[in-house]
């Protein structure tokens, strides 16, 4: 390759020597961007992004998360308490428990029945934000599928509370 010139004669000439060498940049078009622990941490305690970097970024982790997650977070975490202490009432009342790993521990560790309920609820929900921007299947967003679960336990917390009722 060589440069274009001027063809002017105000230009001094230039020997093959005193020129830089060209070198052929080609753009990668792979992403060399990577997700680690260390990031995520990083991001977690010191939040500054709020969408991805270029515009072609549109379902990347960020580090900020609209407030509207929180409020999606602390309700499904009320309702998890909610279910927990609902289900307690039900199985006082005659009820069995349908989940087997729970059914375990409510029967022979109560204490620890609500430990593992409120963690497992808790890392659902640390996983439900952390993918709330990206899209299930290419086509469902992510915060819509949390919005829709938050949904579905509300409606489970109501029928618990239905069926506390018509029992007593």
């Amino acid at each position: 390759m060589d440069r274009p010139r001027d063809s002017g004669a105000d230009q001094p000439a230039t020997t093959a020597s005193d020129a830089a060498p060209l070198v052929e940049r080609r753009a990668n078009t792979a992403d060399r961007r990577s997700l680690t622990v260390r990031s995520i941490l990083r991001g977690a305690f010191n939040p500054r992004r709020r969408a991805g970097r270029r515009t072609t970024d549109r379902d990347v982790p960020i580090d900020w998360h609209h407030p509207q997650l929180l409020f999606l977070a602390l309700t499904m975490l009320a309702l998890s308490v909610a279910d927990a202490f609902l289900t307690v009432t039900l199985l006082g009342n005659g009820a069995t428990e349908v989940n087997p790993l729970l059914a375990l521990l409510v029967n022979e560790h109560p204490s620890l029945f609500a430990v593992v309920k409120m963690a497992l609820t808790g890392i659902g929900i640390v996983l439900l934000v952390a993918v709330a921007r990206s899209r299930l299947f290419r086509i469902v967003p992510g915060k819509a599928v949390f919005l829709a679960l938050v949904a579905a336990y509300a409606v489970l917390v109501a029928y618990e509370a239905w069926l506390i009722r018509a029992n007593t």
